[in-house]
């Protein structure tokens, strides 16, 4: 899937794009501001479960990134969202930070919702939702990511929980954020955007690229973060363009 020559509106990863824990890339705080002294519309797109969105703004704004709560789309508001939608009343496996963004589990619960609980899943928590499961209620994830970059290195993310409770309990979950083909039309929705003429830059191959194509959105991957030698080699994902940082991928939009 070929870039458009001139793109109307650019769509942004976070973690492993412009930062990664509390460290941003070098260069990526000015590369945004030159993206955003360019005039092209901007939306940021994050699989981040564990944190609410208010706290995501106020880390990025802290590392020197000029961001707006109603810029950033979240796969907590987007599950919460699809929650009150449905008019359903699910039980919770999230981290208990976003508890009061996302709400809280119910006694006769009609779903599963889960995030991406961290140090909070355990044998418990884990059944409680298989028991469920086993009752016939419906899966909601809110991502399935397989891990993702600390400074430390590669962490485990909450894909593999995921994919232990289809195994056993036989049920396919519903995912919400990245790679679901309406995270990335709400976006575009917004800002009243086609498909073919955004960009999205993130260095996940998988949610990112390959979820940003399956919307009909071209995608530039980025060197950093998630970002493997053998993604390069994928005989089905093929970025528009590999580029090493994100400051050069916003070098090569504005003609740079």
């Amino acid at each position: 899937m070929l870039l458009p020559t001139a793109p109307q509106a650019i769509l942004i990863d976070l973690a492993g794009v412009l930062h990664i824990d509390d460290e941003p890339i070098p260069g990526a705080a000015d590369a945004l501001a030159d993206l955003r002294a360019s005039g092209l519309p901007i939306r940021f797109l994050t699989n981040t479960t564990r944190s609410p969105r208010s706290r995501i703004v106020a880390n990025l704004r802290q590392m020197g990134f000029e961001v707006e709560a109603d810029e950033i789309l979240t796969a907590v508001l987007a599950t919460r969202n699809l929650v009150r939608q449905r008019n359903l009343h699910p039980h919770y496996l999230v981290h208990p930070d976003i508890a009061e963004e996302i709400g809280c589990s119910h006694a006769e619960p009609d779903a599963v919702v889960l995030g991406d609980a961290g140090h909070h899943f355990n044998f418990e928590s884990l059944n409680r939702v298989f028991r469920l499961l086993m009752q016939g209620l419906p899966f909601i994830v809110m991502a399935r990511n397989r891990y993702f970059m600390e400074i430390d290195g590669l962490t485990l993310d909450m894909g593999a929980f995921v994919a232990g409770l289809e195994y056993s309990s036989g049920k396919t979950a519903e995912v919400v954020g990245k790679p679901a083909i309406p995270f990335f039309r709400a976006a575009l929705d917004e800002l009243g955007i086609a498909p073919e003429q955004a960009v999205l830059i993130g260095d996940d191959l998988a949610d990112d690229i390959g979820g940003a194509q399956a919307a009909g959105i071209p995608g530039i991957m980025v060197r950093t973060g998630k970002y493997r030698t053998t993604d390069e080699d994928h005989l089905l994902i093929r970025p528009a363009l590999t580029l090493d940082n994100f400051p050069a991928a916003v070098a090569r939009l504005l003609g740079g």
